[in-house]
């Protein structure tokens, strides 16, 4: 049974709505939009929102969606079927209100569908009911029944027998495709010198062949081998070196001799060539993240590569020129089939992982399948258009981060405002620390560090350097006497949980605006550490939860990530956990522009990027610029 059908139009007018178990779709139906559409996350056509499973497909040519939800512990084999009919007779049926495309009309229009939809849902119902279980077959309808029982009883002789006799077959077989060797079963054997009589037996066929295979060898070999020998006596032997190659002012004498290359017609290897060069160049405006080259050409730039080569004719240039052009029709699947695989490969190999590069691309295709095309738009370049808005617009965070505004609510309240950093071995966590609390005191904020390390040797004593550092560039003088920066640190094989606890109780006594905890290290495969890290957020509670990553690492990324995602839901306490709330993302000025890390972290839990690390000193820390990441991710 359906909870709902609904149909909208992407402006978010409701054209019409059926509600069956459910009283209201709006809540699903704002979750659908929210998390997918609006995401760019439309690779799947099924999405769960807490007990529903809503299913949607999109028509692109009339700006509409279709949305069906029901519960997701049925399982309803007709809801796709359903789905398509529905689709294809709406759009027959309300064509002409649709293609006016303007809000007025829609709300004018009376879209009479009830009737309808219910004889299609009791059509796809009866569809489903019509396939009758199979029954097992029994013995008297199987083949081995009908036969009888002499013919199942095997001797040990009659193997033998079935052997030679199928062995008689092959030979005969192979007797008959040798061509010149095929010979009627009454030639007579004088001729080839067997042995004639009734002692041959039944091996008299075998030997038949063997001998006059021998004869055929030593008849016809003879020949190739004199033929082969005489061939190669009459071939010149060339003395001395060739006549060197001229080349007269920096050009061949004779281009029809060095011309080595296979012949093209219309010069479609250059074509190809330029194609996929052009492919990968990026054509979006946007600021470029410092430290990193992110410069990328613009449409201009790329329009003028695709310029046919000077040795083509006017005509075929023109051709050329004009061959990827739509002219108004609406796009296919296979019209964006090569362009999408070129493009999920250059998204690989910026470090895109690859799992959601292929997901990318699927719900561009989605996005763009039946939308209508200008006349000199090319599929290639509207392929990219789309890729890119949909890349920029999974990088801009559902929830903004704003540590400065939480902070200074936190100070009206009089408590210290909470970070915890977590993550793997030697990702920078404590490095990143650091940079975040210069960037803090820089804002006028007082900031406890908690060394909840307690397991890496010299994690302590590196927190410590890096607090007196800090205090040296804040020194109490500049502020009234107020220590800016201190280190809570209670040694080492002690309980995080318990440092943490403490730590927090300490910032709220002695007014400490922030407090940033710093953890071990550890694998998202290792349950007991992840146990011990779930613990310490659930008992303190923490405003921020962060987890430090590397750009320079790929699927990896979303396997670290996804996996401490899973481990704070499984190990926590409470009946709402606490997840990862942001992401740090490290070692940026490693990478170049293989920025895909990025977009593979974002994309998997919808977690903005917060902060970036760019180098080595306290000032290399950035926000997420997302039109230079994706500028830089696109170039080629």
């Amino acid at each position: 049974m359906l909870d709902f059908f609904t149909i909208f139009s992407k402006g978010g007018l409701v054209l019409w709505c059926f509600q069956g178990v459910s009283d209201s779709c709006t809540g699903p139906v704002n979750a659908l939009i929210r998390s997918v559409l609006l995401q760019e996350r439309g690779g799947n056509n099924s999405f769960t929102h807490e007990a529903l499973t809503l299913k949607y497909k999109l028509d692109n040519q009339f700006e509409l969606v279709f949305v069906v939800g029901f519960q997701k512990i049925l399982t309803l084999t007709y809801v796709d079927k359903l789905i398509d009919d529905v689709h294809r007779l709406f759009r027959d049926k309300y064509r002409t209100e649709i293609q006016q495309q303007s809000a007025l009309s829609l709300l004018n229009g009376t879209f009479d569908f009830q009737n309808d939809f219910l004889r299609l849902l009791r059509e796809a119902e009866e569809s489903s009911k019509i396939r009758a279980p199979t029954t097992m077959k029994k013995f008297e309808d199987s083949e081995k029944s009908k036969k009888p029982v002499r013919s199942m009883i095997e001797t040990r002789g009659e193997k033998t027998k079935e052997k030679t006799k199928n062995s008689k077959k092959k030979g005969a077989k192979k007797e008959g495709s040798d061509g010149p060797l095929a010979t009627s079963k009454t030639a007579p054997a004088e001729k080839s010198g067997l042995p004639v009589g009734p002692e041959n037996g039944e091996l008299s066929k075998e030997e038949l062949i063997r001998r006059k295979r021998e004869e055929f060898i030593q008849k016809h070999g003879k020949g190739l081998d004199k033929s082969s020998k005489s061939t190669k006596s009459d071939a010149p032997k060339e003395k001395g070196k060739k006549a060197p190659r001229v080349w007269e002012l920096g050009g061949c004498a004779n281009k029809e001799v060095l011309d080595y290359s296979t012949p093209t017609t219309n010069g479609t290897p250059e074509a190809v060539l330029s194609e996929d060069i052009n492919l990968i160049r990026g054509t979006g405006p946007g600021g470029q993240l410092q430290d990193l080259d992110c410069s990328s050409s613009d449409d201009e730039g790329a329009t003028q590569n695709t310029k046919p080569s000077a040795t083509k004719g006017t005509l075929g240039g023109m051709f050329g020129m004009l061959k990827g052009l739509v002219g108004s029709k609406s796009l296919s699947r296979e019209d964006m089939e090569s362009v999408l695989d070129k493009m999920r490969d250059h998204l690989i190999a910026k470090n895109v992982a690859a799992d959601i590069a292929v997901q990318l691309c699927e719900s561009v295709a989605n996005k763009l399948e039946g939308k209508v095309m200008g006349t000199f738009s090319t599929v290639t370049s509207t392929v990219k258009q789309a890729l890119q808005e949909s890349l920029v617009q999974i990088l801009q965070p559902q929830r903004r981060v704003d540590m400065l505004r939480d902070i200074m609510d936190a100070q009206r309240r009089q408590r210290p405002y909470v970070v915890t950093f977590c993550g793997v071995n030697g990702v920078g966590k404590s490095t990143n620390l650091a940079k975040i609390s210069f960037w803090l005191l820089e804002n006028g904020f007082s900031v406890l560090i908690a060394a909840c390390d307690t397991f890496r040797a010299g994690a302590v004593e590196q927190l410590r350097t890096h607090t007196r550092r800090l205090t040296a560039l804040h020194p109490p003088e500049k502020h009234g006497g107020r220590t800016m920066v201190q280190l809570f640190e209670k040694g080492y094989g002690k309980d995080a949980a318990g440092i943490a606890m403490e730590a927090i109780a300490f910032a709220r006594n002695q007014g400490f605006d922030v407090v940033l905890v710093d953890t071990a290290g550890r694998m998202q495969d290792n349950a007991p550490l992840m146990t011990a890290l779930a613990k310490l957020i659930t008992v303190n509670t923490p405003d921020l939860v962060l987890f430090v990553g590397e750009a320079l690492v790929g699927n990896e990324a979303v396997d670290q990530l996804v996996k401490f995602n899973r481990a704070l839901a499984d190990h926590s306490m409470v009946q709402t956990p606490r997840l990862i709330d942001g992401i740090v993302l490290t070692k940026f000025d490693t990478i170049d522009d293989k920025v895909g890390a990025a977009i593979s972290m974002t994309y998997i839990t919808s977690k903005p990027i917060v902060f970036v690390g760019t180098g080595q000193t306290y000032c290399d820390l950035r926000s997420l610029n997302a039109k230079a990441v994706v500028a830089a991710l696109m170039k080629a």
